[in-house]
């Protein structure tokens, strides 16, 4: 099984970019990420042609989220994260796909921090870290995917002291995520490339994509009841070079069945 998380900052600006994707990696579950279209405007339609099921949650100019499924059935949970009432942000969606729980998250930038923007994401986090110690405790297969808007170490950064500023690198953010794996999430991409530069986001000035200017800024982690399934784990880097799109890159993990564990 092949579980992907996409940045895809616009959904209809960069469809063809997308269905393209969809087309040569074939994944089987598909985090999306920054739809940038309210739910009236998902191109539903275009992605059952292309072979694949969504539930999404749109929000007219910013945010959204969806999630995508080919061949596996797909039963939405639930289409926000909770903790707030009033946090009307499209920015998680959660379903079971298959036999395994699929949450597809965009956590807020932050900036510019310190101010309201850093205070709403350190609170969000806060949020997520408490459904995610309950997903924990339902002890099934749990996959938390999408842009965590997090650099996690300095290992994850071109350059990290450039980024000491920014919301995505403070200690705050970076205190948070640790707390969050420390709960018994496995982060995919470091759990089998300890040691590796790896980014999954180039500013799109500055030809950071052809210096390789990057961030690992979307992640992956696995509850202890799939994580053993792990086998193989990725950036789809190239897609980056196509016309029109993402700053982001799709990152993937491939998981194998049950049975051949």
């Amino acid at each position: 099984m092949k579980i992907a998380t996409y940045n895809i900052n616009g959904v209809n600006g960069r469809l063809p970019v997308l269905l393209k994707w969809l087309e040569e990696a074939k994944p089987d579950i598909v985090c999306l990420q920054e739809l940038k279209a309210p739910q009236d405007k998902f191109p539903e339609r275009a992605l059952l042609d292309a072979g694949y099921n969504s539930i999404w949650h749109g929000q007219k100019m910013w945010n959204g989220v969806a999630i995508l499924s080919k061949d596996l059935t797909l039963q939405e949970v639930r289409n926000s994260l909770p903790g707030d009432d009033s946090d009307l942000h499209s920015r998680y969606i959660e379903a079971i796909v298959g036999r395994v729980l699929v949450c597809c998250l965009y956590l807020p930038n932050g900036n510019p921090a310190p101010g309201p923007k850093f205070d709403y994401k350190m609170a969000w986090f806060k949020r997520l870290k408490k459904h995610a110690n309950y997903l924990l405790s339902e002890e099934v297969p749990v996959v938390l995917a999408g842009d965590y808007n997090v650099i996690p170490t300095e290992k994850d950064a071109y350059k990290p002291e450039r980024w000491v500023d920014n919301a995505l690198f403070f200690p705050e953010p970076r205190k948070a995520y640790k707390e969050l794996v420390r709960q018994g999430w496995i982060d995919s991409i470091r759990h089998l490339h300890p040691d590796e530069t790896i980014y999954t986001f180039w500013d799109y000035l500055r030809n950071a994509y052809g210096r390789n200017a990057g961030l690992r800024l979307d992640h992956l982690l696995l509850s202890p009841q799939i994580a053993p399934r792990l086998i193989a784990a990725g950036v789809d880097k190239y897609v980056c070079e196509w016309e029109k799109s993402s700053d982001h890159a799709p990152t993937w993990i491939i998981l194998a069945d049950e049975e051949e564990r």
